[in-house]
């Protein structure tokens, strides 16, 4: 992979110039992690940066606000160094042009809403703009990247990146391999998993990958569950926090992933894999459309209060 700007201090980072695309909920987790990831490393302004792109200005600064907050709590807690937060700060930017953010990319991450053409109309935006060189990766959590390969030149150049919420804690990424995904890309996405502090696995290109989904199937199941008056949403994921160790139940992570995130997984799942395994509980369709999405309304499965 080229490097535009070489840097002796980081060795192992395959990738120097970012951009972020979608300064969502994922977005700018992922922009605050590989930031972070290069100031803990040594690098600086001057050799490396992340360019968190959106068209919403406001959504950008929202987004510069929680990075700065969770970096803030991470020093609060000693878990992570002040100069390590400021240097992230200083590597991290934004930008609503977005040939701007992706000029001397030679790494472009898309992570916004799971829509289809969306995202192949981004791609295809973002490759007419970024160097040839650049590689390509999605964070989608279900759609094949067959979906959206056809939106880029270069086919051997792109690659699944899937984080999981909250990026800058979670270890677990799932680097996808598509079917004319070259090694030398694929080896790169690994090689920045690992750089970022991340545990990759690799998983080929079929629809929900390996996480997505199992992770919906056990969803999908509890959700039923509460619709059938089996237990309460409480009790649900107590059976399975206590019973089973997970960390979280399957409605509480529903209500941190997103209903309307799990839902639109689910439905790529029910029409690519098998309409009757994945299709989407009546519960699950009447509260998105109610606008309860879980932590980021303020309720789902359950209320939470503001902050």
């Amino acid at each position: 992979m080229t490097q535009p700007v070489a840097d002796a201090s980081l060795p192992n980072s395959p990738f120097l110039r970012i951009a972020v695309l979608g300064a969502g909920t994922m977005g700018h987790g992922i922009a605050h992690a590989a930031a972070l990831a290069l100031a803990s490393h040594g690098g600086s302004a001057n050799a490396a940066s992340v360019c968190l792109f959106d068209i919403d200005a406001v959504a950008l600064a929202r987004a510069i606000a929680n990075v700065s907050a969770n970096l803030d709590a991470g020093v609060a807690r000693g878990k992570l160094s002040a100069s390590a937060r400021d240097g992230a700060l200083a590597i991290l930017r934004t930008s609503t042009v977005l040939a701007d953010a992706v000029h001397g990319a030679d790494l472009v991450i898309e992570a916004v809403p799971e829509r289809v053409e969306l995202k192949r109309q981004l791609l295809a935006a973002a490759a007419a703009a970024a160097p040839t060189t650049c590689v390509f990766a999605t964070n989608t959590s279900s759609i094949p990247l067959r979906k959206l390969v056809s939106a880029l030149p270069d086919a051997t150049r792109f690659c699944g990146l899937h984080f999981f919420n909250p990026v800058h804690i979670q270890k677990l990424v799932e680097v996808v391999q598509a079917a004319d995904t070259g090694v030398a890309t694929l080896d790169a996405a690994v090689a920045f998993a690992r750089f970022m502090g991340k545990e990759p696995i690799v998983v080929r290109d079929v629809a929900g990958f390996a996480s997505s989904r199992l992770g919906l199937i056990l969803g999908l199941e509890a959700i039923r569950m509460l619709e059938e008056g089996v237990a309460s949403a409480a009790d649900i994921d107590k059976a399975m926090s206590l019973g089973y160790r997970h960390p979280m139940g399957p409605l509480a992570l529903t209500d941190l992933i997103g209903l309307d995130v799990r839902l639109a997984i689910a439905e790529t799942l029910a029409l690519e894999i098998d309409p009757v395994r994945f299709a989407p509980p009546a519960l699950l369709r009447e509260l998105v459309a109610a606008g309860k999405l879980g932590r980021k309304s303020g309720e789902g499965f359950y209320r939470y209060d503001e902050g």
